[in-house]
């Protein structure tokens, strides 16, 4: 090869390899929501059983996972706070994880939040994910209480809010994570007392390590 055509080989080279590189960064995945997520991210919360379980599979370096959750935090409250919490970081992946204060927060303080109002920010929210080409995954919110299906205070409303979620993310063509099907489910088969609390969550909404474990096995199969 003369000296000329190996100076024209070399930086073609060397854009194959960087190209190379690239294309095998860690996707950078964040997890964006309320209390629930803000402890997913403590030891045997979901997230960290989900880096645990992404690590026991070698793949730890092909994902980077990141907490963005805030206790209280409603739909409006993730939307007012997405530029500077979520976009700033560049996430390749948003696990969205919001919905239960919405409801929950009627009964807890005489506030929470509109249907109509939950799904327009709901999908503003989507839709400047997708603008900036990020991947979204919707999720559910599990309970609010543990009694099986109807049993619950809340039930009614928390169903509306779910199925406003499941419609927006068909909609917006993205996955979803049925949490609120599977809790629902599990219910059913292991709560037979029917209790409020204690089976997959500490209080009947945040999860215990049972919760944490079914929502980080969910995720990892989407993920």
């Amino acid at each position: 090869m003369t000296k000329f055509n190996l100076l024209l080989v070399l930086p073609l080279m060397a854009c194959l390899l960087f190209s190379f590189q690239s294309s095998k960064k860690r996707a950078r995945v964040v997890f964006f929501g309320d209390s629930i997520t803000e402890a997913g991210v403590l030891p045997e919360g979901y997230i960290a059983q989900l880096r645990d379980s992404i690590t026991a599979l070698g793949k730890e370096k092909r994902y980077e996972l990141m907490g963005a959750g805030i206790g209280g935090n409603k739909v409006y409250d993730l939307y007012l706070r997405l530029e500077e919490d979520v976009l700033a970081l560049k996430p390749d992946v948003v696990v969205l994880y919001v919905g239960v204060n919405d409801v929950w927060h009627k009964q807890l303080f005489g506030t929470g939040t509109d249907a109509d109002k939950f799904q327009q920010f709901y999908a503003a929210l989507i839709q400047k994910f997708q603008k900036e080409g990020i991947r979204v995954v919707a999720c559910t919110p599990a309970c609010i209480g543990e009694r099986q299906a109807g049993g619950n205070q809340m039930d009614g409303d928390l169903d509306k809010f779910c199925q406003i979620i499941r419609k927006v993310a068909r909609g917006k063509d993205i996955a979803i994570c049925d949490f609120r099907q599977a809790f629902i489910d599990y219910s059913a088969k292991y709560n037979p007392e029917n209790r409020e609390s204690g089976i997959l969550t500490t209080d009947g909404v945040h999860l215990n390590v049972k919760g944490n474990k079914l929502v980080a096995e969910m995720l990892i199969k989407i993920l």
